[in-house]
């Protein structure tokens, strides 16, 4: 790729008006949709961990969804869902509330691709912590709440921390279901995929030096995500707890 570069143009490239605005609203939405991942992707996470009722499979096969769902397919669930004769979309709408080809639609878009990413990692680290930590917690006199915030969390933070990197990173180059549901407007729903498709048939070299920036981008946003420490490297006399109850006299640890 770099050998294809015009590098002499390379700065007007990647800083045209076209160029920033779709980078810009990549950058806004991408962090839309990691927020809106973390709001649900924890509460699903830790129900699909710590909590068993029935439909618990099904529940968790359709969080997981979008990793086997080609985009665009999941762009015309979205349209068919949120659009103006929509499931939900058709309800909004007569209030006045347009959600398809809107910024909104992009950061949706974006969500619905992203979510898995941070819902498989925490749960993971969940089943990996298991509950004696939560346990004793309770045993204490802890309430639910505090119990999530002063143990649970804090456990699963470098797992919560590298989804939501992962899921940023997700958004970020998120193509087929944002086109779909969305569109291509510049300055509104044209994020920087979208621009870097657009620029391939009229000026090649500039698609070129975006694809450079999004690769640049994605490889930052990857390397953070791998800098943080894993759940399993976490330095065991730092995690254990004062409060954790000894063994009993005369059994083996």
């Amino acid at each position: 790729m770099t050998l294809r570069i015009d590098w002499p143009r390379f700065v007007p490239l990647v800083t045209s008006e076209g160029a920033r605005a779709a980078l810009l609203l990549s950058l806004r939405t991408s962090v839309s949709a990691t927020i809106l991942c973390v709001l649900f992707g924890v509460p699903l996470a830790l129900v699909l961990a710590r909590t068993s009722f029935p439909g618990r499979r099904l529940v968790r096969s359709l969080v997981l969804l979008p990793l086997v769902l080609p985009p665009v397919v999941g762009g015309i669930a979205l349209l068919y869902t949120f659009g103006r004769r929509g499931l939900i979309g058709s309800g909004l709408a007569s209030l006045g509330v347009d959600v398809a080809f809107s910024t909104t639609a992009v950061v949706l878009a974006q969500a619905f691709v992203a979510l898995p990413f941070l819902v498989l990692s925490l749960e993971g680290a969940l089943r990996t912590i298991g509950t004696r930590y939560e346990a004793v917690g309770a045993t204490l006199g802890a309430g639910r709440w505090t119990v999530l915030r002063r143990i649970t969390l804090p456990l699963v933070l470098p797992a919560l921390v590298s989804g939501a990197v992962l899921s940023f990173a997700r958004a970020l180059g998120e193509f087929g279901a944002t086109l779909t549901f969305a569109g291509s407007l510049q300055g509104t729903t044209r994020t920087l995929p979208l621009e870097i498709y657009l620029q391939r048939e009229t000026d090649p070299d500039a698609a070129v030096a975006l694809s450079l920036v999004l690769v640049v981008v994605a490889v930052v946003v990857v390397g953070v995500a791998h800098r943080v420490r894993p759940l399993g490297s976490l330095d065991p006399r730092r995690t254990a707890s004062p409060t954790t109850p000894p063994a009993a006299p005369g059994r083996a640890h």
